[in-house]
């Protein structure tokens, strides 16, 4: 298989030296395309940042970032744009939806700004609400949502545009146990059924454990601990723990 997103000797530092703030130290990792990669590490640990480095959101001290088979670094910020919107999907922990859209056009968003008319945006919303179990909701709005409303929302709205590539930020941080779950068993189907790219950021074991393979950041790098399926909650337990995180 083919890498949609890969690092390489990643480095992500604030401020300047000597009072320099070192976040990301030569971080390696390629993303198969069709896989499920889980990255855990405790907060403040720099998980997010990655993210926002692959989806060229920021930009690196060092090192390169390759998406969709081109380096970010050699793209213009118009060029950059484009390629993010084509390949990448976002599931954040504060679900980021639009207060004043409901459920259905915050879904058909991401095809109304690829420049789809309004109708046609949303004519293939309705199979997607139907999928997550908010086909009831669609004329909601954000606030009339449960928590886990919202997050299913937010991930039929990362679907939408069919990108390859969905990047997950702490996606159940908000959510009760069960809500959380149920996000967890969509994002599993979203690899296995549409074949899409999921990288998960966390620091929750039993989410870590849907995932293909999980990797662990400590100390801005990335340890040569890789936990592989099938995953159980002690492994990870165990695996964080020897790690000490």
């Amino acid at each position: 298989m083919s890498a949609i997103a890969r690092v390489m000797g990643l480095t992500k530092a604030h401020g300047e030296p000597p009072a320099e703030t070192v976040v990301l130290r030569g971080v390696e990792l390629a993303l198969e395309a069709g896989s499920f990669t889980c990255v855990m590490g405790p907060s403040g640990s720099g998980k997010s940042t990655l993210l926002h480095l692959i989806s060229g959101l920021d930009e690196p001290t060092a090192g390169t970032v390759e998406l969709a088979g081109q380096e970010l670094g050699e793209l213009s910020l118009g060029a950059k744009t484009l390629l993010r919107r084509r390949t990448v999907g976002y599931v954040f922990q504060f679900f980021n939806l639009l207060p004043n859209l409901s459920v259905r056009e915050n879904v058909g968003l991401p095809l109304a700004i690829a420049g789809e008319s309004g109708a046609a945006a949303l004519a293939s919303v309705p199979a997607l609400l139907e999928r997550f179990g908010i086909a009831a909701r669609g004329h909601a709005f954000p606030h009339q949502l449960s928590g886990g409303e919202m997050q299913r929302t937010s991930i039929a709205r990362a679907l939408a545009g069919a990108q390859p590539l969905l990047l997950c930020d702490e996606p159940t941080g908000n959510l009760s146990q069960q809500a959380g779950l149920e996000v967890m068993h969509a994002l599993r189907e979203v690899c296995d059924r549409d074949g899409r790219t999921v990288l998960l950021v966390t620091h929750n074991p039993r989410d870590a454990t849907f995932a293909d393979e999980v990797r662990f950041l400590v100390d801005g790098r990335i340890a040569d601990t890789v936990l592989r399926k099938p995953l159980k909650i002690e492994d990870v337990h165990a695996a964080l723990a020897r790690l000490a995180i």
